[in-house]
């Protein structure tokens, strides 16, 4: 079994006023040799936007990438038509593939929008763009880890082109967990969004990242009020 550790004070940092962005891998200005990736995992951001503020419409192509909402709404516009409003408790999936434009603002002018964007590298490249979001309200279980994305377009969550899959656990009481690896060769990042856990004995904070891999699974124990995003994905092309 092979881990990483990413503390929260270790990620990069561009404060652009009204963009406030934390980068677990290198991004734009944050240039970190030791760490681009996790496998497939390209970007993770924690990004927090200043009220009625936001990215103006930008190209992408051959990226899966994910956005999750954690307070506020995310207003979202994309050249495949698409017009609507992610919010917390929310899952968006889009697949750029041959090439797609998109904004996305906060829709609010009087509080931040905080959501986590996340890019990972597509198994087809050149495919049909597409849109797919969910509301987690039906799926959602306390104290539990539960889907929110896959490779399945009919299994729970979204879905995108890659052998992934995330799953979200909110616990209200201290869990123990065993997650499984779903597909050989994969490996698991976990990240904290709230409280603290422990994962194969080591303890994490808020906003601590940790990658897993060479491994079948993975022992996690969550303290009360913990959220914890599991990023399962391909260690290598």
């Amino acid at each position: 079994m092979n881990t990483v550790i990413h503390k929260a004070a270790t990620r990069g940092n561009a404060n652009h006023g009204w963009l406030n962005s934390y980068h677990t891998f290198s991004y734009a200005n944050y240039n970190n040799p030791e760490r681009m990736n996790f496998g497939l995992l390209r970007v993770l951001n924690d990004d927090s936007v200043q009220g009625g503020m936001g990215f103006g419409t930008h190209p992408h192509d051959n990226m899966e990438i994910i956005s999750i909402p954690l307070e506020g709404d995310l207003e979202h516009k994309d050249s495949m038509g698409n017009t609507t409003v992610i919010k917390q408790g929310d899952v968006q999936a889009m697949s750029a593939g041959t090439g797609v434009t998109h904004s996305e603002y906060n829709k609010n002018t009087h509080k931040e929008v905080k959501f986590l964007q996340i890019w990972i590298f597509p198994n087809k490249k050149n495919v049909t763009p597409k849109y797919d979001q969910i509301s987690l309200k039906d799926i959602a279980k306390e104290n539990e880890f539960y889907q929110i994305l896959s490779p399945n377009k009919d299994d729970q969550g979204v879905w995108i082109h890659q052998d992934a899959w995330f799953h979200l656990g909110q616990f209200t009481k201290e869990t123990s967990e065993t997650y499984q690896i779903k597909k050989k060769g994969n490996g698991v990042y976990a990240f904290i969004l709230e409280g603290e856990a422990t994962i194969n004995d080591q303890p994490l904070s808020k906003r601590d990242g940790m990658g897993i891999w060479n491994t079948n699974g993975i022992q996690i124990k969550a303290n009360p009020q913990a959220m914890i995003l599991l990023m399962e994905v391909p260690m290598n092309r």
